[in-house]
């Protein structure tokens, strides 16, 4: 299996109201958010990101140490699954000229609000069936999008990514290690449907076959 990397560490952290949300977050909350249609992503603060913009201050603490880990370089082929608007994908081209990345999201109205820059490169695709041949991709992304699925279908979404992949991937994923912080997350988490303790991803990562690397969202 692959490793715990935290190479999430230059993304800032932003301000959450976690005691809030769980307060007065309701079923309906969750139904909406989960159809990452506007309101996920450019409507209220309750059904998301309450605004999803670009700005360099997010991916491009990031990007280069992906760039470092991986050895992406010119002609390098990157994936990222749950792209939303594009802005990794923009940030890699800006960062490392000449990779060549390519996007898929569920969202509709996320790929059509994408970057123009990356607009072309960008793919509405179901991450339990990729679109792609065997060993297509370089690199294999995928940030905050798994555990959006339900449990059996997280395994195949893992076995699709190692499938396209030439064996290097990196996923994030809802987790905890102790109680205080599963409080957190059952009260954070809008549209996750697999939510497990650290421990539980990694034999589930192991049961899935998963070998690639990894890292946890912990609000």
């Amino acid at each position: 299996m692959g490793r715990e990397l935290d190479l999430l560490a230059g993304y800032p952290r932003s301000p959450r109201d976690v005691e809030g949300r769980g307060a007065s977050r309701t079923a309906e909350d969750q139904r909406v958010a989960r159809r990452f249609g506007r309101e996920f992503f450019d409507g209220e603060r309750r059904h998301g990101y309450g605004g999803y913009r670009y700005h360099p201050r997010f991916w491009q603490p990031v990007v280069p140490q992906f760039a470092r880990h991986y050895g992406l370089r010119a002609g390098s082929r990157v994936l990222d699954v749950g792209c939303a608007k594009g802005f990794l994908l923009f940030d890699l081209q800006q960062l490392v000229p000449g990779v060549r990345v390519v996007g898929l999201d569920v969202s509709e109205y996320a790929l059509g609000e994408s970057l123009p820059e990356v607009r072309p490169l960008v793919l509405r695709a179901d991450a339990r069936a990729l679109p792609f041949p065997d060993r297509t991709f370089d690199l294999v992304i995928s940030i905050n999008t798994v555990h959006n699925l339900g449990l059996e279908e997280c395994a195949g979404a893992l076995r699709e990514i190692e499938r396209v992949g030439r064996g290097a991937c990196f996923v994030s994923v809802d987790a905890w290690r102790n109680d205080e912080e599963k409080v957190r997350m059952e009260s954070w988490a809008l549209t996750a449907r697999t939510l497990m303790h650290v421990d539980d991803w990694r034999r589930f990562f192991a049961e899935a076959g998963y070998r690639g690397d990894y890292t946890w969202f912990i609000p």
